[in-house]
């Protein structure tokens, strides 16, 4: 059984390799399929089904075919992770197998984005009275096609020499609780999940263990959102001791959700963790993906 990895960003938003160019480094991996989940933008997701097609003409389906020179080119299942926020703390929902062309679906993500630039541009300004001269359009035409997050900045202010390392970003200007840090406008975990849900695809609880919440706090959680309408939890990862792992799988099973799970590849963004092996040890089973497949909520997909 070949591995799969259903959590992976691209340039789009935070990662650093091209849509197209994790197509052909899944491929390269060995990967029967990837999903990519880029931060609250679809806007990858055309270039690399469209590239992954035209590629799967020329080369092997990846069914029951041996990974090699020419391997055969990974299923890319269409994601996103929407940012959201629950009781004061950062909680990710993964979107898989999502209807990205969905007009209304796309008019939510629109409303995100210009949200998104407004604290760009007041967190620039906060950072020019702080003595670091970023503007907003330098920082745009620097990442012309992602979605710019917080290690844009400090990737920028490192290269401008602003800053010795991407910690010190954090650390002086951007980081929780520095002076030029703005939270960004965010929904709940059940509005994701709605919002997931109405653009046809399968709602996922990304990483649980990286909230750092009780036992029964996250529970609390899973149990609401299962009501909300969840399908899936983020049981594979690649921070997760064993342990870990035991513990969201038995949370998957006693709430009827089906295990996920997936590398959060960001490429050179997080330095030693590699696609579809995590920090080496990861590994996420094909048949995952064929439990998620048979759980899509057609009967959601409503018309745009």
């Amino acid at each position: 059984m070949r591995p799969i990895d259903l959590h992976v960003h691209s340039s789009c938003s935070d990662g650093t390799l091209s849509p197209t160019e994790l197509v052909d480094y899944a491929a390269k991996k060995g990967l029967a399929a990837f999903a990519l989940t880029d931060h609250d933008t679809v806007d990858g997701l055309e270039e690399a089904i469209q590239y992954a097609r035209r590629l799967g003409q020329e080369r092997p389906c990846h069914e029951n075919a041996d990974p090699g020179p020419a391997s055969p080119v990974p299923e890319v299942v269409p994601g996103i992770e929407l940012s959201t926020e629950y009781q004061g703390r950062d909680i990710h929902v993964l979107g898989l197998f999502i209807d990205y062309r969905r007009k209304s679906f796309l008019s939510r993500l629109r409303e995100f984005v210009d949200s998104r630039d407004e604290r760009n541009k007041k967190m620039c300004s906060l950072l020019q009275q702080a003595g670091v001269p970023v503007t907003y359009e330098e920082l745009t035409a620097a990442y012309p096609d992602s979605v710019i997050t917080r290690a844009h900045y400090a990737g920028y202010m490192l290269k401008k020499g602003y800053i010795k390392n991407r910690q010190e970003a954090f650390d002086r200007y951007i980081g929780d609780e520095a002076p030029c840090y703005i939270p960004r406008e965010k929904i709940t975990p059940a509005q994701a999940v709605e919002m997931l849900l109405q653009a046809g695809g399968v709602p996922v609880l990304a990483h649980p263990i990286l909230y750092h919440m009780s036992e029964e706090r996250l529970e609390r959680l899973v149990r609401e959102l299962k009501d909300s309408g969840l399908i899936g939890i983020e049981a594979v990862y690649s921070t997760y001791s064993a342990a870990d792992e035991r513990q969201i799988r038995g949370l998957a099973q006693k709430y009827d959700l089906l295990p996920s799970g997936g590398s959060d590849f960001h490429g050179a963004n997080k330095p030693g963790l590699d696609l579809g092996v995590g920090y080496g040890n990861l590994f996420v089973p094909q048949d995952l993906l064929v439990s998620i497949k048979k759980a899509i909520p057609v009967s959601s997909r409503l018309t745009p």
